[in-house]
Formats: C-alpha cells, sequence, structure tokens
C-alpha cells in the first residue's frame, strides 16, 4: 500500500533545514563516503509516539543512531559531523502536521526530522520547525496510531519512504 504526504517547506524562515530536507528528498547531494547519494528514499518511519510524533530520516543505521546533513563540515554552521545550528525564528510547534528538525541537542541537525501529531509547545526552541503537511495528513495519523514496541518502532509493519522528491 503506497500512500503520499506532501510537504511545504519554510525555506524563506528556515533555509538550512529546508534545504537540507529538500536535498535529502532529491537525492541529488552525493555521499563523501559511499557511493549512495544522500537521499530519504527506502529509508524507514523508525519512531512512532501516539499523539506525539512519528519519526524518520535516519538513512543510514534506520534506527534513530545515523542519518547525516547535505552540508560538508568547516563551514561556519555546520560542526565536524557537519550537523548544523539552529534556525530559530518565531516558528512554534502549534499544532498537527508541523516538520521539526530531529536532534540530540542544541545545533545538532542532521537528516532526521519528526511530524506533530498534535501541538507540541515544550519543543519550541529545541526543534526548528520547518515545514508542514499540505496533503496526506490522513496518512501521518495512520502511521502515528500503530502498535509500537518498546523502543517506539512500529512492530506490525515497516513503514518505508519508498520513493520521495520535490514537485
Amino acid at each position: 500500500n503506497q500512500d503520499r504526504v506532501t510537504v511545504q517547506l519554510f525555506a524563506d524562515k528556515t533555509p538550512l533545514a529546508a534545504e537540507n530536507f529538500r536535498s535529502l528528498c532529491t537525492g541529488e547531494t552525493p555521499s563523501l563516503e559511499s557511493s549512495k547519494p544522500l537521499c530519504y528514499r527506502n529509508s524507514i518511519v523508525h519512531r512512532v509516539v501516539p499523539n506525539f510524533c512519528i519519526q524518520a530520516g535516519d538513512f543510514t543505521n534506520g534506527d534513530g543512531t545515523g542519518g547525516r546533513s547535505i552540508y560538508p563540515t568547516g563551514l561556519a554552521y555546520t560542526d565536524m559531523w557537519g550537523k548544523f545550528k539552529d534556525e530559530m525564528p518565531l516558528l512554534k510547534h502549534s499544532r498537527k502536521g508541523l516538520l521539526s528538525m530531529a536532534n540530540n541537542g542544541p545545533n545538532q541537525n542532521g537528516s532526521q526530522f519528526f511530524i506533530t501529531l498534535r501541538a507540541l509547545p515544550h519543543l519550541n526552541g529545541k526543534h526548528v520547525v520547518f515545514g508542514e503537511v499540505i496533503e496526506g495528513m490522513n496518512v501521518v495519523e495512520s502511521v502515528g496510531s500503530l502498535a509500537t514496541d518498546a523502543k517506539q518502532r512500529p512492530t506490525d509493519v515497516t513503514v518505508l519512504i519508498t520513493d520521495c522528491g520535490e514537485i
């Protein structure tokens, strides 16, 4: 079963996060470590927290421990691992359907992202909101209601990003 989710990016407010996501959808950025391009295609939704979010974007390990941004190291806005800085405009986690960067601390944005299933105000100032779902929220909500294991991974099905790109 293939369902589509379409998002709109807030490139004017969060240019780094939006361009990172766009490029990871198209697969246009080559990897410096392998012959495989940096891309979300065929990666899984590795985390589902009902009434909170669904999380994906770890195309290297598939379990929430990996992923990588399109940005090389040594830029003014990246660290030695290519993680890029937070962009904290006035965008808030104010409703369901928002795209936000998953991270493990300040300025640690790579490729992992989540989609909110409700307003999550306690994440404001900690995660960068960079887009919104404009079509297919029913798909997101369906994934968000899946049964999960103790590690918040779907148990009955594998949710796969089979294709992605720019329209």
